[in-house]
């Protein structure tokens, strides 16, 4: 079965870095898409990145555009999110997900998402 574990969370000061990790496991993720989403409270999920596993695309939420950068390890399992310029505004508990690339959900929504890990918290401070 899928098991997804995040890591690299943590408390930063505004301006500066986190890089989260994903270790992916239980298949092949070829075919899958492998997202980021985050949640503060009393907030919905939000999609934050998204990565095609096979073909490399990448997709990226408006407010984190220019700052995140999502990843693969080459030729292993473990999906990173590399966060720069971190503002209060990011902070959240942030999920890593998987998905079969079945083309019936855009790779944002998170109805296209059936794997979920059990998130690691970033909390910025001003």
């Amino acid at each position: 079965q899928v098991q997804l574990v995040e890591s690299g969370g943590g408390l930063v000061q505004a301006g500066g870095s986190l890089r989260l990790s994903c270790a992916a496991s239980g298949r092949s993720f070829s075919g899958y898409r492998m997202g980021w989403f985050r949640q503060s409270p009393g907030k919905e999920r939000e999609f934050v990145a998204a990565l095609m596993w096979s073909r490399g695309n990448t997709y990226y939420a408006d407010s984190v555009k220019g700052r995140f950068t999502i990843s693969r390890e080459s030729g292993g399992n473990t999906v990173y999110l590399q966060m720069n310029n971190l503002q209060p505004e990011d902070t959240a508990t942030y999920y890593c997900a998987a998905g079969w690339n079945s083309g019936v959900y855009v790779a944002t929504a998170i109805e296209g998402y059936g794997h979920w890990g059990q998130g690691t918290q970033v909390t910025v401070s001003s």
